[in-house]
């Protein structure tokens, strides 16, 4: 089974997703086969793209991890 999804956060400055990109591509390494992700700048957005081709468990468990870290990060810049 094939799976994609996408995540938005609108309405964050550049600065602030510049910030949580960088904080976050150390941790976009050795993937588990089938499971990838990308995260890309869009216009006052960030946009997060998983991808799996496995186990469902793994990928909803990634993006929680993701998630978490977000919320972690834009916190720590408020």
């Amino acid at each position: 089974m094939e799976t994609k999804v996408r995540v938005i956060i609108s309405n964050i400055s550049k600065k602030k997703a510049d910030a949580i990109k960088n904080a976050l591509e150390p941790d976009n390494v050795d993937f588990p086969a089938g499971l990838s992700f990308h995260i890309e700048n869009l216009d006052n957005a960030l946009a997060f793209s998983f991808h799996s081709t496995g186990d469902m468990k793994k990928l909803t468990s990634t993006i929680d991890e993701v998630l978490a870290h977000v919320q972690m990060a834009l916190r720590v810049m408020e």
